[in-house]
């Protein structure tokens, strides 16, 4: 089956401006997602010892997130209202979530705090994907690459975010560290939402077109899964099975890292912990010119040879496994290679989307695949590590990225007919 190219026209460019802003919202939820991560652990374990225990609370917002995510995007897919179709979600959710996230470290028992912990995933994934859908909302098929690498570099620059509070703040104040981000949190997204105006922008008066001569949107949310389920173009569910079992590798990779510095190259554990951070500024380095090469030559291509270089690279720090540099060397290749499916992995899901109108539930989509491989890779990984030997580690994931690369080749397509044919609701806005 050839690809279906886009029609292209003087009016359908990137728009620099609202991948920027979407940026903004995408920096916003994550510097918080990523301070969570990293401090409400120690918090834990001022009131248990039990590192399973704590691993379990913390792995609450994945299991959440598989059952929230999806329907939340969903939802919003269907909504329309004066301030548009995601807006209001991102109004409701985001000062809940940050004074849930305020009262963390100020919980006062245990089960008190696991609540709290609990409410706060909940709410925070509720608006997760909403935000994200902004990405592909706001730009035309072939332009989504770029914004979603805008995005994607934003969510990185929030690691860095989150280190300098754990190292400036953390210290004098942890209940400061956490206002500063949630207060973080709700400025960015103010700037947003008060400069987006979604209900004014191109994309949301073409949905509303678009509903206003074709009807509204009536598949239900089974019936999204049912359809990607029973198409015979298996595109949308290889591109999934693709997501998990990729960023499955490059989960364990970042999950597993620190220990095999420790265990298999014998560094002390701070070290150790800084072998990611060559890996962070490739990545960063990288993610924005692959997304432009990809949305010029392609998105399947790119995705393949990111998913080779990821090969490469951990296979060279396995055939190098008892040397530091050669590790590091490996990493920051392997991360460069899997630049190129992570700026494109969400853009083929949106691509491939019988509906723009459906935006919303395929970013949750991308989200559940994300979670479960994310879950699924370290695991995986590690215990065939347990049956064998560190020295291994490498290999394991760069099979497992090989089985990734494989499935991509069962993705015939990289964009949906009624998609494209959708656009010319928003092409008659930009005309007018």
């Amino acid at each position: 089956m050839t690809t279906a190219q886009p029609a292209r026209s003087t009016q359908r460019r990137f728009q620099l401006r609202l991948a920027l802003l979407v940026a903004l919202g995408v920096f916003a939820q994550e510097s918080v997602w990523n301070f969570h991560d990293s401090q409400t652990p120690v918090t834990l374990a001022e009131y248990t010892t039990s590192v399973a225990l704590i691993g379990l609370i913390m792995g609450l917002d994945n299991i959440i997130g598989i059952v929230v995510q999806p329907l939340m995007g969903y939802f919003s897919d269907r909504f329309r209202g004066r301030w548009g179709r995601r807006t209001p979600f991102i109004v409701v959710g985001a000062p809940i979530a940050a004074l849930l996230f305020v009262l963390i470290p100020l919980a006062p028992t245990f089960p008190i705090l696991i609540a709290v912990i609990v409410l706060f995933s909940l709410t925070a994934n509720s608006f997760k994907p909403i935000t994200e859908a902004l990405i592909a909302d706001q730009q035309v098929p072939e332009h989504r690459s770029k914004a979603n690498a805008v995005g994607r570099f934003a969510s990185g620059l929030t690691i860095i975010v989150s280190a300098l509070l754990s190292l400036f703040v953390v210290d004098e104040s942890v209940e400061l560290a956490y206002v500063i981000s949630a207060v973080v949190m709700i400025a960015c997204f103010a700037i947003l939402l008060v400069s987006l105006k979604e209900s004014r922008t191109v994309a949301y008066r073409a949905v509303v077109d678009e509903d206003k001569e074709l009807g509204r949107e009536t598949t239900g949310f089974f019936g999204v899964l049912k359809d990607i389920v029973t198409d015979r173009d298996r595109s949308r569910l290889v591109m999934i099975l693709a997501v998990i079992v990729t960023w499955g590798a490059w989960a364990a990779v970042r999950a597993l890292l620190t220990l095999y510095g420790v265990e298999q190259l014998g560094l002390s554990r701070g070290e150790a912990g800084g072998l990611t951070l060559p890996a962070s500024v490739a990545f960063l380095l990288v993610i924005i010119p692959l997304a432009i090469l990809s949305d010029r030559f392609g998105r399947r291509r790119v995705m393949r040879i990111g998913i080779i270089v990821f090969a490469i690279g951990t296979l060279s720090a396995f055939a190098f496994s008892g040397s530091t540099t050669a590790t590091l060397v490996g990493i920051l290749i392997a991360a460069a290679g899997f630049a190129g499916f992570a700026a494109n992995a969400a853009v083929m899901l949106w691509n491939l989307a019988p509906s723009q109108r459906l935006l919303g539930v395929y970013t949750g989509i991308f989200a559940v695949a994300q979670a479960i491989g994310s879950s699924a890779g370290p695991a995986a990984v590690g215990g065939l590590v347990d049956a064998t030997d560190w020295s291994f580690l490498m290999l394991f994931v760069a099979v497992l990225s090989l089985i990734g690369l494989l499935l991509t080749f069962g993705v015939r397509r990289e964009y949906s007919d009624a998609q494209l044919a959708e656009q010319k609701f928003g092409d008659a806005e930009r005309a007018g």
